[in-house]
């Protein structure tokens, strides 16, 4: 092959990975927090530092606030759901099986695949898949896998909200806001 061919060809891998890089939707947002984030008083900026690393901390945090509440005050709690190796759902409240996330950041295919499947999965069994999501700028990829999985997402301020079969996010989110101060 010849020198013309081999770069043209180099190239050509170059330019694919062009294009599928600018298609990537990246929001960094340095006004945009969350209640978690002012509760212990995280900016952007700190954040931005190690995203991954906040991203997993505020995300366990989220789910173990929201799981504690659950279990203390719905009647019909139940602890997460197990198939197999798969844990689709934090916890169960009646026939909702509730998942929690800070946020979706990740578009990888895997990711979504079983975000897709897991919403099937939980339908299948008789569940209504819930999501609780914190953050309200996520990839619009994994949004729509959730979607089509069946999930029924409520996302930043929508994630506070009453509801009348299960308790109140909102006097959760209070109840972050108000500890905010000791932290």
């Amino acid at each position: 092959m010849t020198k013309q061919k081999i770069e043209s060809k180099l190239s050509e891998i170059l330019k694919k990975y062009q294009s599928h890089f600018s298609e990537k939707v990246y929001v960094d947002n340095y006004d945009s927090t969350d209640v978690l984030m002012d509760a212990f008083g995280i900016t952007q900026e700190l954040k931005s530092e190690n995203k991954q690393f906040w991203g997993r901390q505020l995300g366990m945090c989220w789910q173990l606030l929201v799981d504690e509440l659950f279990k203390n005050i719905c009647q019909d709690y139940g602890t997460a759901l197990k198939f197999e190796r798969d844990e689709p759902c934090d916890l169960v409240a009646g026939t909702d099986a509730i998942d929690t996330k800070y946020r979706f950041g990740s578009g990888d295919s895997g990711t979504l695949k079983k975000i897709k499947q897991y919403g099937k999965l939980l339908a299948d069994k008789g569940y209504t898949p819930v999501l609780l999501v914190v953050r309200e700028d996520n990839l619009p990829a994994a949004m729509s896998a959730c979607e089509a999985g069946g999930w029924t997402i409520h996302k930043g301020k929508q994630t506070i909200i009453l509801t009348k079969r299960h308790i109140s996010i909102y006097l959760l989110g209070l109840f972050i806001i108000r500890m905010r101060e000791h932290f």
